[in-house]
Order: C-alpha cells, then structure tokens, then sequence
C-alpha cells in the first residue's frame, strides 16, 4: 500500500515519463493489488491548480478526477481527527505547506510510504518516501 503526492497523481495522468522507474514499479504494483490512497486534500489542490490555470486538462475539472479514478483502484482518505492531529505535530523538516502536512499526516497515520519528488519531504526524516 502507498499514497500519492498531489503531483505524482497529476503526472501519472498526463505526464507519467516524469515518474521514477523505482516510484512506477511501485504505482504499477499498487494500483494492481488497489492499493493506492490519495488524500482528500489532494482533490482540493488539483481543483485549485486548474481553477488558477496552472494546470491545463481539457476536461473540467469533475471530468478530469473521474477520469483519473477510472483508470487506478485510488482510495481517498478523509481527513480524521488523528490525521488532522498529526498534521500539526511535524517539525520544520516539513514545510509549513497544509497540503503537504495532511498529506504526510495521512501516510504516518496509514502507515504507508508516500510516492513524492518533493525534496523536501523525501528529506524529512519522519516521513517514509519512495522516489
């Protein structure tokens, strides 16, 4: 089991060259078992990247998520209070992204390696990444 960072979603979608042959093998194997979990936060920054036009899909963006949820066995994880909790506990080895906090608040709280190139994150000590 794994989770996703917001881009590694993004770039499995459109741009998967982008993603680490160790990350792919990885996504490939979890995605066949389905055992991929994406943060709920994650929808949030994708809607935010679109509605900003960082990120360009021609589709809209409900268009855009249900097409990636019909291509990988994605289970999204809620925020909980334990998540939410652990979100404010990181040291400042981890940004003081929101997103970033709940994301890897979800991988602790899961106990799953997070699939990131965020050399920030695959630098903290506290969290487990595969990159």
């Amino acid at each position: 089991m794994i989770i996703l960072d917001t881009h590694i979603i993004v770039w499995d979608a459109l741009q998967p060259e982008k993603i680490s042959k160790k990350a792919r093998k990885m996504i490939d194997r979890a995605n066949d078992s389905g055992e991929i979990i994406i943060a709920d936060i994650s929808l949030w920054e994708i809607a935010m990247l679109m509605k900003n036009k960082r990120l360009s899909v021609d589709a809209t963006y409900p268009e855009f998520i249900r097409l990636i949820r019909a291509a990988n066995h994605y289970t999204v994880q809620t925020i909980t209070p334990e998540i939410a909790d652990l979100s404010v506990s990181f040291s400042s080895e981890v940004n003081l992204d929101l997103a970033d906090r709940l994301i890897c608040a979800t991988a602790l709280y899961r106990n799953v390696p997070l699939i990131t190139a965020d050399s920030n994150l695959i630098n903290a000590q506290s969290i487990e990444t595969i990159w």
